[in-house]
């Protein structure tokens, strides 16, 4: 990768960059579907205009763009060449500082103004990028702490007094914990006070903000829909927004007015558009799975596929729902398929005591009684499992 020589900064080497930084700095990449940015968190199209501009632009003559699809290797070369990268970038905004012709001449490599803007924050995380890896090893290490008093004390080992880096490192940890809850209630007891203002004073703005930068970042995932669509992902995304979101709106004090509790009302409405509609085809997805077909009967498993998600959706939407504004429509499709769930378990256990051979209606119960586990309880799905093999004894 060092050394190399000059290359034309071609359409399809571009496309051989790979991951931004070779992953360097992917503890504080996250998606922004909102207009909010957020001190410490950069996307990745900004990750990205930042590489390409480095690779392309700034050192051509010192890395190789043929060899980066060798990432074991290029990892440690790309850390070896940082420091001369780094005074490349510093030499460059320096002139961009004193020469308006410079300036336009790097934000036209970038692709635009945010890219320039947002540089410092890509420049700042390359240079504190040992630190980001310690700051994931905390986050890490916060999870297995059962006392609170000392995770409050580890807490404050943290370099808070320089907010560009708390705001790196903070975003680092954050994406580890599995409880940020933890988190923040470890900043009030160290700030005494669980008030907004205590905490900012503290240090602590930086943790706030980036419990919201990972809440953002589980947005998009919610956005899948379709046959296809991966509903695990989902469910996790909307947990993690929920334990992201509620370890501060829950916790801590927010002024009313203030913008930690607009970015909040904001990153609410955005996952809720998302989660709404999805809500509103559990049920029809649920009817259309297990109805009996008129004819040539049949169980159509993408359909059984797609109302099996429906219900696990609905379940963590139920334990998720003080972080999301969809309690009208959430209410109104629990009590729906709760319903439209015991009439079809009903219907199709008829059926195999009418026809104890009744392959369709038996297939059609035990997907029925699958989305009872989760619709209801297990004992409730068992006490029909049993009433369904007492049906298919029957001769």
């Amino acid at each position: 990768m060092a050394q190399a020589s000059v290359r034309p900064a071609a359409s399809a080497a571009r496309q051989r960059l790979g991951k931004p930084f070779l992953g360097l700095i992917d503890a504080v990449v996250v998606e922004a579907p909102t207009e909010f940015a957020f001190d410490g968190a950069v996307t990745p199209e900004v990750a990205t205009a930042a590489w390409t501009w480095m690779v392309r632009d700034l050192a051509p003559d010192l890395i190789d763009i043929e060899a980066i699809d060798d990432i074991p290797n290029n990892l440690a070369a790309l850390d070896a060449l940082m420091p001369d990268l780094m005074a490349r970038a510093r030499n460059a905004l320096s002139e961009a500082q004193t020469s308006l012709d410079a300036a336009r001449r790097i934000k036209t490599q970038l692709g635009g103004e945010d890219a320039w803007a947002r540089l410092p924050t890509v420049l700042n995380a390359l240079r504190c990028r040992s630190l980001l890896d310690k700051a994931q090893s905390f986050g890490r290490a916060a999870n297995s702490m059962g006392d609170e008093a000392a995770l409050a004390l580890a807490l404050q080992s943290m370099p808070l007094q320089d907010g560009a880096v708390a705001s790196l490192l903070m975003m680092s940890a954050v994406g580890q914990v599995a409880t940020p809850a933890r988190l923040i209630n470890a900043a009030i007891r160290i700030a005494n006070s669980n008030t907004e203002s205590a905490l900012v004073r503290a240090g602590f703005g930086p943790l706030l903000d980036a419990c919201f930068a990972h809440a953002q970042d589980q947005i998009p995932a919610m956005s899948q829909s379709g046959t296809f669509s991966d509903m695990d992902l989902v469910c996790r995304a909307v947990d993690r927004f929920h334990r992201l979101l509620r370890a501060v709106t829950g916790y801590a004090e927010l002024n009313r007015s203030g913008r930690w509790s607009v970015v909040a009302a904001a990153l609410t409405k955005a996952a809720s558009e998302r989660i709404e509609p999805k809500l509103r085809n559990v049920g029809p997805d649920m009817n259309m799975a297990l109805r009996r077909r008129e004819g040539n009967d049949r169980v159509d498993g993408d359909q059984i596929l797609a109302a099996l998600n429906g219900v696990y959706l609905l379940a963590t939407v139920r334990d998720s729902r003080d972080s999301l504004a969809v309690n009208a429509v959430f209410d109104q499709v629990w009590a729906q398929t709760g319903q439209a769930l015991e009439i079809h378990i009903e219907r199709n256990l008829e059926a195999l005591r009418r026809n104890p051979a009744d392959a369709m209606s038996s297939a059609r119960l035990d997907a029925a009684l699958k989305m009872a586990e989760v619709r209801f309880n297990l004992d409730y799905a068992e006490t029909m499992r049993r009433a369904k093999e007492a049906a298919e004894r029957r001769t």
